[in-house]
């Protein structure tokens, strides 16, 4: 898709065009053994059931379906899949020690209308030899998936890059939601909402429903597209992603949703009225 030869565009310029991030195109393999990626999908698959599991349960688990593992390297892969236990307890998410963490806004607000809260996450993409991070923005209210991106770091780059493509194209939100993940708690990431006149809301340490819709957006995700089929690059992981969030904000009636409606169209539909 992206020519790294091409004689007239630039691959900057023709990720700009494809909207792909960059580190995309530069996708390598991370380096992990055949065996660790094999346990990093195993925690994973597992992760989506038992948000709760920390390395030692995961551990556990683990040697019960005849891996010998221990609590080291469980925690190691659990990290490097950025994976965070969601029950209460200190310190669950950690914020970069020079970022600031601002205030968790929604506590007994009532969402009813599209571009009144937008919220994000990052999740673990596992492939045939390796792994990519995939990063979205929905809206709360009709849970639209307004702007995606793929890397292959967890920097801050391509969270941003989702962040204005979303504000490009739907305008801007009353207030953001995130978790406080350095890569949302970056002056990059939060500077841009800022000039946007966005109110900036972090979740609390340790609150399991903050992010529920998009935790369930991952869900779908994986076991409807990602575990059925094992991507090769992260070429042909943007094309399937790309396919299956077309179909569920487009083609897919959403249970939440009046009159078996899918949510871009609801979003489309009250955004008009």
């Amino acid at each position: 898709m992206v020519q790294k030869d091409h004689p007239r565009l630039s691959i900057v310029r023709q990720t700009d065009l494809l909207g792909v991030c960059r580190s995309a195109v530069y996708y390598r393999t991370k380096g992990e053994t055949t065996y660790n990626l094999q346990l990093m999908r195993l925690i994973d698959e597992q992760f989506l059931k038992t948000p709760y599991y920390g390395s030692r349960q995961m551990m556990r688990w683990l040697r019960r379906q005849g891996h010998r593992i221990n609590r080291k390297r469980t925690g190691r892969l659990m990290r490097l899949m950025g994976l965070s236990v969601i029950y209460q307890r200190p310190n669950t998410s950690k914020p970069h020690p020079d970022h600031k963490v601002y205030p968790y806004l929604l506590r007994d607000v009532t969402v009813t209308r599209p571009n009144q809260v937008w919220s994000t996450d990052i999740t673990y993409i596992p492939m045939r030899r390796g792994f990519l991070y995939l990063v979205a923005v929905i809206d709360w209210s009709t849970r639209a998936v307004l702007s995606w991106r793929l890397s292959n770091t967890m920097d801050s780059d391509f969270c941003v890059e989702a962040l204005e493509d979303a504000l490009r194209r739907h305008g801007a939100p009353e207030i953001f939601n995130t978790d406080q993940g350095s890569q949302f708690t970056s002056f990059a990431f939060t500077s841009v909402l800022k000039e946007h006149g966005v109110r900036i809301s972090m979740d609390g340490k340790g609150r399991c429903l903050d992010n529920v819709f998009i935790e369930r957006l991952w869900r779908s995700l994986k076991y409807e597209c990602v575990y059925l089929k094992e991507f090769e690059n992260g070429l042909v992981a943007k094309l399937e992603i790309a396919d299956w969030i077309r179909d569920y904000n487009w083609d897919r009636p959403h249970s939440s949703l009046p009159d078996d409606m899918t949510p871009m169209e609801v979003y489309n539909e009250r955004m008009a009225a």
